[in-house]
């Protein structure tokens, strides 16, 4: 994995940053010029998760679940420093600082750009973001940055649980509002078709083919076929991301800029509380990594169909939520980078 960046899809994954740039205005031109791709895309929808992006991002994380070997989930309960770490960064400061960094651009520094009422809604959009750790893409995350699957399975896993008792009643502080209802065919859907499922199939084609052609052929032969897969997958998911939002982006670009500044400052400061946590503490960098990532990243289907559900579809909340999306794949490919590029200065195996 230490080379991971430097061989996946070659010439693509050398130049990863530029092709994600170029998704990006690729989705929005799509989405501006041609509205009927994003439309017919939007009918293949399900609890209000997209069926086509559900089945890239699935694309992304099965090569990752191939290498899950389930001797390092069941010894994950031996190191409990990076769940340690994921659950206080993720539910005991994450929602609260975003609420307060939040609050102070769009309320105090940005007060006369944006209304008064509109800059409410968009904190209870940024508030939707910050009680939601994400599921799906932490996934990505960990295996580009190269951490333990395994143990990233149990992160993702003992956050969903939390998930289902701490995200009504945090949302419901930070907001002020008592009817707040979880959508739990959002929530269980993608539980299953993001862990599950390929969980599931990763395990039984690993225990299959380890069987039947051995360890040695199934990490040497077996997986490499599976390169540049979750890269191809990310481009193609940003394309359809961004046409998806292309024609609010173009009409709202400065209300997205501002709303974009706290977000992505949340994101640096809870990637680096939790990471520098880590490297204090001398947790190995496999599991340092996914550690601060996952509570970096946010479960925006989630967030966006509570937004809808509280707000409205048209509602200042929604669009924060959506800016959420928009943001968090180029800026967590920067800490993708950030973290291999500071792996060294990790113990090598665990103390």
């Amino acid at each position: 994995m230490a080379e991971r960046g430097k061989a996946g899809i070659g010439f693509f994954a050398k130049y990863l940053s530029l092709w994600v740039a170029l998704c990006i205005a690729l989705g929005v031109a799509i989405g501006h010029f041609l509205p009927g791709v994003p439309a017919f895309l939007g009918r293949f929808e399900y609890a209000r998760v997209s069926i086509p992006v559900a089945i890239l991002i699935w694309l992304m994380i099965y090569p990752m679940m191939l290498k899950v070997d389930f001797a390092s989930v069941r010894n994950a309960g031996r190191k409990p420093k990076g769940l340690v770490i994921t659950l206080v960064v993720n539910w005991l400061v994450k929602p609260f600082t975003m609420y307060l960094i939040a609050w102070f651009f769009l309320k105090v520094v940005f007060r006369t750009l944006i209304p008064g009422d509109l800059s409410t809604e968009y904190l209870a959009g940024a508030v939707l973001l910050g009680a939601a750790p994400c599921t799906a893409m932490v996934f990505v995350w960990s295996y580009l940055s190269g951490g333990d699957p395994g143990y990233t399975v149990v992160q993702v896993a003992v956050n969903d649980l939390v998930i289902l008792f701490a995200f009504t009643p945090i949302v419901a502080f930070l907001l002020g509002v008592s009817d707040v209802r979880v959508p739990w065919d959002t929530l269980i859907l993608s539980v299953v078709l993001f862990v599950v499922i390929p969980l599931g199939l990763g395990a039984l084609t690993r225990a299959n083919l380890v069987r039947r052609r051995g360890r040695e052929w199934f990490e040497g032969v077996f997986i490499k076929r599976f390169e540049g897969i979750t890269e191809a997958g990310l481009l193609l998911t940003l394309v359809i991301l961004f046409a998806f939002q292309g024609r609010v982006i173009l009409a709202n670009p400065l209300a997205i800029a501002l709303i974009a500044v706290p977000l992505v400052l949340q994101t640096y400061f809870i990637f680096f509380l939790g990471y520098g946590w880590a490297r204090a503490w001398k947790v190995p960098y496999a599991t340092a990594a996914p550690a601060a990532l996952i509570g970096a990243s946010n479960f925006f289907e989630l967030a966006v169909a509570v937004a809808i559900s509280l707000f409205g579809l048209s509602s200042g909340a929604a669009l924060a939520t959506v800016v959420g999306v928009l943001v968090e794949v180029p800026v967590m490919l920067s800490l993708v980078k950030i973290a291999r590029a500071t792996r060294s200065r990790f113990p090598v195996v665990t103390p």
